[in-house]
């Protein structure tokens, strides 16, 4: 959630920066449209961590630094099997977690953070995550942007996740100026329902993976195009720009990205099938498969090399 500063109630939102040349209002009606559009091009968007609860979303958050959320949801079921919950993290082994979650890299240091966050979350709140973003943000390794998220998916409590897609976005689209994150929170904060921060956030995200990269955003396939002050700074031809979509709008992955349209609540299932049926083709023969492996059936894949495919899952 912004700071308290960030309350349209205190004044705030008349401080929003306003390059484009917008008026307060008019700027606001912009992020809504954005906020709608996204809504109706990402209607399956969702925390794409795994996790059954508080604890298990606050450790995941935790591993996903400087890694991959598909890396980091390959590494949590057996963690969470081995330490189920705070009482049991914090005593672990620390060699043991250390290659428990080595994959997620800076292991070394996750591992400090993770017993650390534990052990906290044991002496000061009885073995319960808190509910409070000034709470949560005395756990080790986790600052406003994992409280936010913890906050947002784990209690129902709204909050805006300003990672480095959000960032990105927020200044293409002409909200913010800033770079600061916690800035940032604040001035979108002030453009947007309460009551949508969450999902925005989740929208944002997925569009910054999917279309509005970093270095070649795909703005000939963007669904918010019109809207977008930044339009033209990447790929504007429609065909070029759908050959850059990644995940399940690449090229190739129509049969997925029907799946997901056709039962949004099962959305996340099919991507992880995919993504599981992927990485065993590239890998080569197994013995298993992805009903074998508790994924049930696998989701049909495009012909494209199955490493690429995987990259692109």
């Amino acid at each position: 959630m912004p700071p308290k500063s960030a309350s349209a109630k205190t004044g705030a939102a008349d401080s929003v920066p306003r390059g484009t040349g917008e008026s307060l209002l008019a700027l606001k009606r912009r992020a809504g449209k954005i906020n709608r559009q996204l809504a109706k091009a990402y209607p399956y968007a969702h925390a794409e961590l795994d996790f059954r609860n508080p604890f298990e979303l606050v450790v995941a958050t935790v591993l996903s630094a400087q890694t991959t959320d598909v890396r980091v949801n390959q590494t949590t079921p057996a963690l969470f099997a081995r330490y189920p919950d705070a009482r049991a993290l914090a005593e672990a082994n620390v060699a043991e977690l250390e290659t428990m979650i080595q994959s997620t890299g800076f292991f070394r240091a996750k591992s400090r953070s993770l017993i650390s966050l534990a052990t906290r979350i044991v002496d000061e709140y009885d073995g319960v995550v808190p509910g409070r973003l000034d709470d949560l943000v005395t756990l080790a390794g986790v600052g406003r942007k994992t409280a936010n998220v913890v906050l947002g998916n784990a209690f129902g409590i709204p909050g805006i996740t300003v990672d480095t897609h959000f960032i990105r976005l927020a200044r293409r689209f002409g909200w913010t100026e800033s770079k600061d994150p916690v800035q940032i929170e604040s001035d979108v904060g002030a453009l947007v329902a309460k009551a949508e921060w969450t999902m925005l956030s989740h929208r944002v995200v997925f569009h910054g993976r999917r279309v509005c990269h970093a270095r070649k955003p795909a703005c000939g396939a963007c669904p918010v195009a019109t809207l977008c002050p930044s339009y033209g700074e990447g790929e504007t031809d429609p065909v070029k720009a759908k050959k850059l979509l990644k995940y399940e709008l690449a090229p190739g992955n129509e049969e997925l990205l029907a799946r997901m349209l056709g039962d949004v609540s099962r959305a996340a299932e099919y991507r992880q099938e995919a993504q599981l049926l992927a990485r065993q083709q590239s890998s080569g023969p197994t013995t298993g498969s992805a009903a074998g492996a508790g994924m049930g059936p696998a989701a049909p894949v495009s012909g494209r090399s199955t490493t690429r495919v995987a990259d692109s899952l």
